[in-house]
């Protein structure tokens, strides 16, 4: 075997390991903590947000491993955010999640785009509130946390329509800022319009959908490669912000590489957020 031969076969197996080690790696679920402050409570508030599952399963299919995440974080709310399932596959590994979820712990849910995409979208959203799990488009559902009441909000999009208006412009309706107000939003890149007129505000907006960017190098493509909605080198896809009164988290979601057929997951991997809101005892 000629020595240019050699070289070459060791690259291509330090190549191959590298392609293996990273395809692995985007398999790995990470908690990743965010801390913010309110005035609004006086204890402290734990949420653990689990966005775009896409119907993903994490330590066998009987979910124990997001199960035993969950747990270990001790929550006292879990919300489910966007694209819980996905527009062509089945539901089944999702309900298993969310009826385990609802059974130990107060929670909420609010669609995405790949659940607006489906044509059984009604009987799932059926199969969801058999669980007993709201589904928010438009509506509020109101939890009581350590003796403290918490309001969840929850809209499509930015312009879906919901009973007699666009969803947001009802969430807006019924916002009361006596309360601490979340609205569950799947789509960052519309931040603007999530925003509203200024003249209330959600003290906290959840989204996802934008997967970190598929392809992250740290340092150099924080934000990542591509977004759904957002194209390439995109602006939102992870990651904390505060606009006045009102912090914005963008979870990169739980969806694994099978998930993303077309730009897999490169040092990202699947996230399962935990907020650790503080309160003013």
């Amino acid at each position: 075997m000629s020595k240019k031969v050699k070289k070459f076969l060791i690259f291509a197996f330090v190549l191959a390991v590298f392609i293996l080690v990273v395809y692995v790696w985007g398999y790995l679920l990470k908690p990743v903590r965010y801390d913010i402050s309110t005035d609004k409570l006086k204890k402290e508030l734990k949420i653990v947000f689990i966005s775009d599952l896409h119907n993903c399963f994490f330590g066998g299919t009987d979910q124990s491993g997001l199960w035993e995440a969950i747990t270990a974080s001790g929550p006292d709310i879990v919300i489910f955010g966007g694209d819980v399932i996905d527009a062509w596959s089945g539901t089944e590994y999702a309900l298993d999640i969310m009826k385990r979820v609802h059974d130990n712990y107060p929670c909420a849910y609010a669609p995405g785009n790949h659940e607006d995409m489906r044509s059984d979208k009604k009987e799932f959203f059926s199969d969801v509130e058999a669980l007993g799990i709201d589904v928010l488009l438009g509506k509020c559902k109101e939890i009581d946390v350590n003796g403290e009441k918490v309001r969840i909000y929850g809209a499509l999009d930015s312009l879906a329509y919901g009973s007699h208006a666009a969803q947001l412009e009802e969430c807006y309706e019924d916002l009361d800022e006596n309360y601490y107000n979340i609205l569950l939003a799947h789509q960052p890149e519309q931040i603007d319009e999530l925003l509203g007129d200024k003249s209330k505000s959600f003290d906290l907006i959840l989204s996802g959908h934008a997967h970190g960017g598929q392809w992250r190098i740290p340092h150099i493509l924080d934000q990542g490669l591509y977004a759904p909605d957002q194209g390439l080198f995109p602006d939102y896809t992870t990651g904390m912000y505060t606009y006045g009164d009102t912090v914005h988290i963008i979870s990169r979601g739980l969806a694994k590489p099978p998930r993303m057929i077309f730009i897999p997951r490169i040092f990202n991997r699947p996230e399962l957020s935990v907020i650790y809101v503080h309160g003013n005892d």
